[in-house]
C-alpha cells in the first residue's frame, strides 16, 4: 500500500481543508469503532488519512477514547508516520499560549481502565522499547515544519499526560514544574505506545493554549479563552501538515519500523490462533 501520512487532529482540528481526491472511510477493527471516519485524500503529492481524534462536534472524553482501533485504522490505512496534533496547557514561563511544543518524553499520570494502551494480551506477550518514546526523524521533521510554518517552536521537552477531563490542581501543576516538565495534555501517551508497538513512526505537534493553573498573576484556565486560542492554533496546524507532507523521507531509516522485531516473548507454539488473528496486521510477520 502507498506510504501514508496518518494525521490525528486534537481539539479544534476536525477537518483538514485542501485535500484533494478525498474519499471517508469507516472501518471496524478487532478493537471496535475508531472515533469517526478517516478522510482520505492527497496533499501535495503524499497520502495522507486523517482522523479527529475525540470525533467531529468533538464528542469523547479523552478516557472513552479507542486508542487501539483509531491505531489499528491508521495502520491498516497504510500509514507509516503518524502525527498527533494536541492543545496543551503550558508549564513552563517560555512557552506562551499560541507556541509549539515537539515534545521528547512522556510522564504518565493516566489511570483509568479504559485508557488501552496495548495490542497484546489474550496469550500474546511482547514488551517494545519505551525509553525514546517519540520518532526523532520524523520530530525533527515537524520541528522545521511548524517553523516553516511561522510558529514560535520549542524543539523537545516532556509531556505530562493525565487523567482528565477536570485541569490540573494549583498543587499539581506546580508539582509537574519540579519535574521539569514542559506541557501537559490528555490523550497523547496511549497513542505512543500504540503507535510504536504497531511500528509506525509518531510524533506530536502540541499547540499551547494555557499556563495551566501554575502561573501567579494570571488567570486560571478559561474555556472562552482556550478555544479562542485553538481557533488560532488549529490554521497554524493546517500549515505544518501540509508542509511537513513535502518534508517526509524517501524510506524510513529509524528504528521504529522494526521496533517488534526482538519484542515478542511469548513461544509461538502456545499463541492462541484467535489472538494471532487480531494481531496480524499489527505483529503478523513475527508470529
Amino acid at each position: 500500500m502507498e506510504a501514508t501520512l496518518g494525521v490525528i487532529g486534537g481539539s479544534g482540528l476536525y477537518e483538514l481543508p485542501g485535500l484533494e481526491r478525498v474519499e471517508r472511510v469507516r472501518l471496524e477493527t478487532p478493537f471496535g469503532a475508531p472515533s469517526d471516519e478517516y478522510v482520505i485524500g492527497y496533499l501535495g503529492g503524499v497520502r495522507l488519512a486523517f482522523l479527529p481524534r475525540h470525533g467531529r462536534g468533538h464528542r469523547l472524553l479523552p478516557s472513552e477514547l479507542p486508542f487501539r482501533a483509531n491505531l489499528w485504522g491508521l495502520k491498516s490505512l497504510g500509514a507509516e508516520w503518524v502525527l498527533a496534533v494536541s492543545a496543551v496547557g503550558s508549564l513552563r514561563e517560555e512557552i506562551a499560549p499560541g507556541h509549539v511544543v515537539v515534545p521528547d518524553q512522556f510522564i504518565d499520570r493516566t489511570r483509568g481502565r479504559t485508557r488501552e494502551s496495548t495490542f497484546f494480551g489474550e496469550g500474546v506477550v511482547a514488551h517494545v522499547q519505551f525509553a525514546d518514546p517519540f520518532c526523532p526523524a520524523l520530530s525533527a521533521a515537524l520541528a522545521g515544519a511548524a517553523a516553516a510554518s511561522g510558529a514560535t517552536v520549542h524543539t523537545g521537552g516532556t509531556y505530562v499526560c493525565m487523567e482528565g477531563p477536570q485541569f490540573s490542581t494549583r498543587a499539581e501543576s506546580q508539582l509537574y514544574r519540579t519535574w521539569g516538565a514542559a506541557v501537559i495534555g490528555m490523550t497523547n501517551l496511549q497513542e505512543a505506545k500504540l503507535a510504536r508497538e504497531a511500528e509506525l513512526c509518531f510524533a506530536t505537534l502540541a499547540l499551547a493554549t494555557d499556563y495551566d493553573c501554575w502561573r501567579s498573576g494570571h488567570a486560571d484556565v478559561q474555556i472562552d479563552e482556550i478555544l479562542r486560542v485553538i481557533a488560532a492554533n488549529a490554521d497554524l496546524a493546517r500549515r505544518t501538515v501540509a508542509t511537513l507532507a513535502g518534508r517526509l523521507p524517501d524510506r524510513r531509516g529509524c528504528r521504529c519500523a522494526e521496533a517488534l522485531r526482538d519484542a515478542i516473548v511469548t513461544d509461538r507454539t502456545t499463541m492462541p490462533e484467535a489472538t494471532r488473528r487480531t494481531l496480524a496486521l499489527i505483529a503478523g510477520k513475527y508470529l
